[in-house]
């Protein structure tokens, strides 16, 4: 399946994002987390696009899209999901299922709350959406920073920028390191070495707790519009633990919660089984929302 690599203005910024499959098949939009980009997806998007119009961004600040500093560019949460929703209705996707990880899933979330209520379903792999599932060790230093922005919790969010610490995200709960291609972690700290690009991280880093304000609402919607749920979660993640998968089963009985033997980075050891659960879902969540 031939996958396209383009670029669109948004806002006065450029875009990267990956696209492939049908423009009229049902859509499907992959959005990354931290610090990578659509290339966490580079091989997930092949296995969806022979049944469904696929697109995957990069958000401002990272992977291929635009830059810009801290001065030229208010970054935040909202911000970034304000560009993808705007992307999204520039590619003329108006109804849309998302797979959300990490980072993406904020920005999912807040697609799905928007008044049009674009979002059809929700795979959410290692994206929390309940208090449940932070591991404190984890986030102490997160929710530290953001309370309080000084030089000691600053050098302590530094250190998440790290190659070693990227090496982590991408090996910990992993029962094979081996299977991890080492150009996953070799190409999200090149990107992060850009100029500017460490206060980037730093102000997103701050703005997290914003995430956390959502969750109330966004459970309601759920519930309340039935929104199909698939929680496909490495079990042996150290930044969102089982419980964050478990508690969408709690609140929503019909949500499909898997956990497989992986870490935060699930499809660099668990492609495959991944990719099935979600043709499966998709299969049936939107046939049935059709």
């Amino acid at each position: 399946m031939r996958v396209l690599h383009r670029f669109a203005t948004v806002d006065g910024h450029r875009l990267f994002y990956r696209e492939a499959g049908d423009p009229d098949a049902p859509a499907v939009v992959l959005l990354h987390g931290y610090p990578t980009s659509s290339f966490m997806f580079r091989e997930l998007i092949g296995r969806l696009a022979d049944r469904y119009h696929v697109i995957a961004p990069d958000h401002l600040g990272f992977g291929q899209s635009d830059t810009p500093t801290v001065e030229q560019f208010s970054y935040s949460f909202d911000a970034l999901a304000r560009l993808t929703a705007d992307l999204l209705a520039q590619l003329g996707l108006r109804r849309y299922a998302i797979y959300v990880q990490d980072y993406g899933a904020p920005i999912g979330w807040r697609l799905a709350l928007r008044p049009d209520a674009p979002v059809t379903a929700v795979i959410t792999q290692n994206g929390n959406g309940y208090e449940a599932g932070f591991v404190p060790e984890f986030w102490a230093p997160v929710w530290a920073y953001a309370e309080n922005r000084n030089a000691e919790t600053e050098a302590a969010m530094r250190t998440a920028l790290s190659v070693d610490a990227i090496i982590w995200q991408y090996t910990h709960g992993v029962p094979d390191r081996s299977v991890v291609s080492p150009d996953t972690w070799t190409l999200d700290h090149a990107l992060l070495q850009r100029p500017g690009n460490d206060e980037v991280q730093l102000r997103l880093f701050a703005d997290y707790p914003t995430n956390r304000a959502l969750y109330p609402q966004l459970q309601d919607h759920l519930r309340t519009n039935r929104i199909p749920v698939l929680a496909v979660w490495g079990r042996n993640d150290e930044i969102f633990s089982a419980d964050g998968a478990k508690a969408f089963g709690a609140d929503l009985p019909d949500a499909e919660v898997h956990l497989m033997n992986g870490g935060h980075f699930l499809l660099e050891s668990h492609l495959d089984d991944v990719a099935d659960l979600i043709r499966d879902f998709l299969g049936r969540a939107l046939t049935s929302r059709a």
